[in-house]
């Protein structure tokens, strides 16, 4: 395998690795046995991009690769001009039943190939831009005429927002005052409306009332601006927007009344998606089988259990990628040793490549997944973590150093996530009842 990377983004991918976190780029170089998922998931990008809507539900274990799944998904996003947010579900910061939430945590999290979190502003600016350029094209104001230009872009605007007036007026007032107030340089009252647009609460008085537009943003409305918002990445020329709703199975620990409330709101959101309800919007949830499967998740709600039901065999090799629900089956032994494979040549050293060959990586691959008591879907993020931090790096720096002879892979406590932490007491397998067997 050849890695065409830039020297920056190696670094970045490394030192992502170092700090066992997912990196946020470069992970076409690291994506291991997501072949398979591509063509389907490349059909459905072009599928919203033509302004059609898509809903997908990915299903793993904990350490299975879901939130490298997602940004590796969003990173091929941004490449086709889509803008992408990640929202972790969660019960006291961001409940999937308060949509209101949600939208403003896509907001913050909205990013582009261009510009990070929150990218809100750049779009709009983007959007006014989009209707200045299309205005001059028509040749019909001189772009030396500023009060002309002014009229014809506030014309355009108007039948641009017609739509959105209709279902969502208080969302296009704002995108009206927002303009009118950048184009005079009012930047307290343009920052104001931005913030508003982004369904922040507690908004200055002053910003709102210039625009027309009252009170803070609830859970209907949330649905309205998120139209609204589809609508303006369209019109400044984005493919659409990747919404990831990761964690999803945090519902199951929620009090009954919540969970029901949530269960109830994404099978909303669904069907409004079907129904064509937001055309550019490419929506993925991730959760664990439990979560899918169980009666604390989706099974909870009988109409959302039918809506996301998938019929995976004893084979993930035949899974239909094109699927409403799709499966990670985790890692084996040879994907993680592949995946050492990919880092050490992203590492880029010769003496690494010499000392750390394929065999220790195989050796190392056992021994992390060993002391984890045999569980190699649960092995990968501290694997690369000790293979960077504790080998690459010293074999880099230190010519006496070897691997072979100078370390012994250990696990801290302080080191491991809760899950990591459970499969290292817990120890290897020992009856038929530790078996995981593919249903």
């Amino acid at each position: 395998m050849t890695v065409e990377i830039s020297a920056r983004r190696r670094r970045d991918i490394v030192d992502a690795l170092r700090r066992g976190v997912v990196p946020t780029n470069g992970l076409d170089a690291l994506a291991v046995g997501l072949d398979r998922f591509t063509a389907a998931l490349d059909a459905d990008l072009d599928r919203v991009a033509g302004r059609g809507s898509v809903f997908k539900a990915v299903r793993g274990e904990y350490g299975a690769g879901k939130t490298f799944f997602t940004r590796w998904l969003g990173e091929r996003a941004k490449r086709r001009g889509f803008a992408v947010a990640e929202v972790q579900i969660s019960e006291l910061e961001t409940p999937l039943h308060r949509m209101e939430t949600v939208y403003r945590r896509l907001v913050e999290q909205l990013s582009t190939e261009q510009f990070t979190p929150s990218a809100l502003r750049p779009v709009l600016d983007g959007w006014i831009y989009a209707l200045e350029e299309d205005v001059l094209a028509t040749g019909q104001v001189d772009e030396n005429d500023a009060d002309g230009l002014d009229r014809a872009v506030g014309e355009l605007l108007e039948q641009r927002l017609a739509e959105i007036s209709r279902t969502t007026p208080g969302f296009a007032a704002a995108l009206r005052g927002y303009r009118t107030a950048t184009a005079k340089g009012d930047q307290v009252t343009a920052d104001g409306l931005a913030a508003w647009l982004g369904g922040q609460p507690h908004v200055a008085a002053a910003a709102r009332r210039t625009a027309g537009v009252k009170g803070d943003l609830d859970h209907f409305g949330a649905l309205s601006f998120l139209q609204g918002l589809l609508t303006v990445l369209a019109d400044s020329g984005h493919a659409g927007l990747l919404l990831v709703l990761d964690e999803v199975e945090t519902l199951q620990r929620v009090r009954s009344d919540a969970r029901d409330k949530a269960l109830n709101a994404l099978r909303q959101l669904v069907d409004d998606i079907y129904a064509g309800r937001f055309p550019g919007l490419f929506l993925l949830i991730t959760g664990t089988p439990a979560f899918f499967d169980g009666q604390q998740g989706v099974q909870r709600l009988a109409p959302l259990a039918q809506r996301l039901a998938t019929d995976f065999g004893p084979d993930p090799r035949w899974d239909n990628p094109r699927a409403t629900q799709v499966r990670l089956p985790g890692f084996s032994q040879a994907a993680l040793v592949e995946l050492g494979l990919r880092v050490r040549e992203i590492y880029g050293s010769p003496r690494v490549d010499t000392v750390v060959d394929d065999a220790y990586l195989n050796e190392l691959a056992r021994a992390v997944a060993g002391r984890l008591g045999g569980r190699v879907g649960v092995a990968p993020r501290l694997y690369l973590k000790k293979l960077v931090a504790d080998i690459l790096d010293r074999v880099d720096q230190f010519d006496d150093w070897d691997p072979r002879r100078h370390y012994e892979p250990t696990l801290r406590t302080d080191e491991l996530t809760d899950v990591e932490r459970n499969a290292a007491t817990a120890g290897p397998r020992s009856s038929a009842d530790d078996v995981d067997l593919p249903m």
